[in-house]
Formats: structure tokens, sequence, C-alpha cells
């Protein structure tokens, strides 16, 4: 499943990817990435930190009830995260 993600990135996802990919912020992330029963869409291992590109998707019935609930259990493993919507990123990338 990670691997069709990857391959299947929304342009948001793709925009921040190109701008965290590589050591660009001095850490290395990785992007759909298998944590617990759960795939984020990037993850850097060293600050245990998870940044989600929320599309359309997201605001749909019951899916900010299940983002909160995922978003819940990563957190009680000591995953942070960091929420972007996704129009946001394609609009303001600067400012994500």
């Amino acid at each position: 499943m990670a691997k069709k993600l990857r391959k299947d990135m929304t342009l948001g996802e793709v925009l921040l990817w190109n701008e965290i990919k590589g050591n660009q912020l001095g850490f290395r992330f990785s992007r759909q990435i298998p944590i617990d029963e759960f795939i984020v869409d990037f993850y850097c291992k060293d600050l245990m930190l998870a940044i989600e590109v929320d599309g359309s998707t997201h605001y749909h019935k019951h899916h900010p009830e299940k983002d909160e609930e995922r978003q819940l259990r990563l957190e009680s493993l000591g995953v942070h995260f960091l929420r972007f919507d996704d129009l946001d990123v394609k609009t303001n990338i600067g400012g994500v």
C-alpha cells in the first residue's frame, strides 16, 4: 500500500516533497511510511515527526474523526505531527 501511495502522490504532496526531500531542511524525510497500522505522508525518524497533507477527502463525513483517532494513536507512540491543508501547500508553499 505504501508503495502505491508513493507512486500516486497528490499535487500537494509532490510540492511539499520537493521542498523537504534530500536533506534540504537538515533532516532526512521519507514519504508514505508505515507506522503501526497507519501510513503517514512524510516522516522524519530523527525528529519522530509526521507531516500530513490533508486534501478534500479529509473533510468528508467521519474522516476528521478518523484522522484525530489516528493522530492520537501515533502521538501515543511518540510521533509528533504537523498537518497542512492541501490548498495551503499549493498556494503558499513558502509559508508551509
